[in-house]
């Protein structure tokens, strides 16, 4: 399962916790403008927006779970297991397989308007990358610095929400996620008064009794309540380091621990790594479940024209600053 947020302080910060029970070897990759993007129902681009973030790369081809272009534009894909249908190829669309769609959308808009017009035009088809990889079932947050919208494949249709929250977790869709949060309209972050019965005045044993029934367990569900809230409470300083700082703060609300999530045999969900995209600079952060440092990536530090991939693979060791 997984999280994705957007945070805005002097900068439009995006990232994600992408929670599984092992890695596909995922790297931060960087797509400059002219690497080739071949697709397999449509024109190779030959030049695009460059792109930056996390994928697995296979026969040069980097499959991306979330990032960015250097218009600022972000997306994230999250598992959906169960409700996300895609369709076979359709005549007068653009067919673009699963695997596609974030580079489709990423090399050719420059912000979330840009995207929506492409949306009225796709399908997203269940074309396998190859036989060893079956079609993930995923839906999508695009996000820019204005606002947010979800992607739905859904069977009716491929449905797009404005997100207002800017946040995505998993199932169920997104509309049920949103109406849920009517749940939880009393919680604050501040302290409050005794409403149990006229006449009574039960005393504040505790700071932070204010959000009590926020939910804290690892459930998609829960999770979407939990990191809305941290989210749109969340204070920190406008420099770039005391908002990354307060980015991975908000991820870490949600972040799953080896042993909590227990998928059969030896098997864990934990999550394998966090990430926080500043889209205006064009710097990629991330951490891992072993390497709690924060690294970083700048796509503004490589050549963008280049024709060849830039990769970096993740910093998996944990570096402990030893003090005496």
């Amino acid at each position: 399962m997984c999280t994705a947020v957007t945070y805005k302080t002097n900068n439009f910060y995006f990232g994600r916790n992408l929670d599984y029970d092992f890695s596909y070897g995922e790297e931060v990759v960087i797509m400059p403008r002219n690497y080739p993007i071949a697709y397999r129902k449509r024109k190779k681009q030959r030049n695009h927006y460059a792109i930056i973030g996390m994928a697995t790369v296979i026969d040069d081809t980097p499959l991306f779970y979330d990032a960015m272009n250097e218009k600022g534009l972000c997306m994230a894909g999250l598992n959906f297991v169960g409700n996300a249908h895609y369709n076979a190829n359709v005549d007068g669309k653009d067919n673009i397989a699963q695997f596609e769609f974030i580079p489709w959308i990423l090399s050719q808009c420059a912000n979330v308007n840009e995207a929506k017009v492409l949306l009225r035009r796709i399908n997203i088809t269940d074309t396998p990358f190859s036989p060893d990889l079956p079609v993930a079932e995923m839906h999508w947050m695009i996000a820019d610095k204005d606002r947010a919208i979800v992607a739905e494949p859904l069977a009716e249709g491929l449905k797009i929400y404005d997100n207002p929250i800017g946040v995505l977790t998993n199932n169920p869709p997104f509309p049920y996620q949103m109406q849920n949060l009517y749940n939880y309209r009393q919680i604050t972050a501040n302290n409050v008064k005794c409403t149990f019965a006229p006449g009574l005045d039960f005393p504040q044993y505790s700071r932070g009794m204010g959000a009590m029934g926020l939910p804290g367990d690892l459930s998609s569900m829960s999770r979407f309540v939990k990191v809305a809230f941290t989210k749109l409470n969340s204070l920190s300083g406008d420099g770039e380091t005391q908002s990354v700082s307060q980015f991975f703060h908000i991820l870490g609300s949600v972040e799953q621990q080896r042993g909590c999530c227990h998928l059969g045999d030896s098997n864990y969900e934990i999550t394998i790594y966090s990430s926080c995209c500043n889209a205006d600079k064009g710097i990629y952060y991330y951490t891992t479940y072993d390497n709690r440092q924060i690294c970083a990536v700048d796509m503004r530090a490589v050549e963008l024209d280049a024709p060849r991939l830039y990769r970096y693979p993740i910093s998996q060791k944990e570096n402990i600053l030893r003090i005496n």
